[in-house]
């Protein structure tokens, strides 16, 4: 897709102000993907993951490493964000970045800023050290489906599960 100076799509790490639009956005998500209500403190409990001295590891190596990409609209509103963070692949023994989730507002869909959260999301890679992302999608979502496999992305065949501890 072609843009014009004035309509490229601008993607940029999300700082400290911009935990309430996040928590917003990620609380869209998650009633897009009807999925369970979060919790009501998620802002108290995530932006010390994110925002901390020390949150965002430089390094692969440096474990739990957190990062968010936010895509913004021309005028700067905030209507997107990619979740990533450094995992370990035992089996190729080396990291790899695990983009949690990406999601755009359904008025920000179709004008590039997925596939410029994507390329984010790779030059975030490539600035870490690290030469594979790899994320999940619901079967369901067709939508998403079709966008990754436009970008060239593999479709790996696994089920994810989750187990309480309690």
């Amino acid at each position: 897709m072609e843009h014009s100076p004035e309509h490229t799509p601008v993607v940029r790490r999300a700082r400290a102000r911009d935990l309430p639009r996040l928590v917003e956005l990620i609380h869209e998500h998650v009633a897009y993907e009807k999925s369970a209500p979060r919790p009501p403190d998620l802002a108290e409990r995530l932006g010390p993951q994110l925002f901390a001295e020390g949150a965002s590891g430089a390094s692969p190596a440096v474990a739990g490493g957190k990062w968010v990409l936010l895509a913004e609209t021309p005028d700067g509103a905030v209507v997107g964000y990619a979740a990533c963070s450094a995992e370990f692949a035992f089996w190729d023994a080396r990291h790899y970045l695990h983009m949690d989730c990406l999601y755009l507002a359904e008025e920000a869909r179709g004008h590039g800023l997925g596939a410029a959260l994507m390329d984010g999301v790779r030059g975030l890679a490539r600035e870490l050290g690290l030469d594979q992302v790899q994320w999940q999608t619901p079967d369901w979502n067709e939508g998403a489906i079709r966008f990754y496999d436009r970008l060239g992305a593999t479709g790996l065949p696994k089920r994810r599960y989750g187990l309480d501890v309690d």
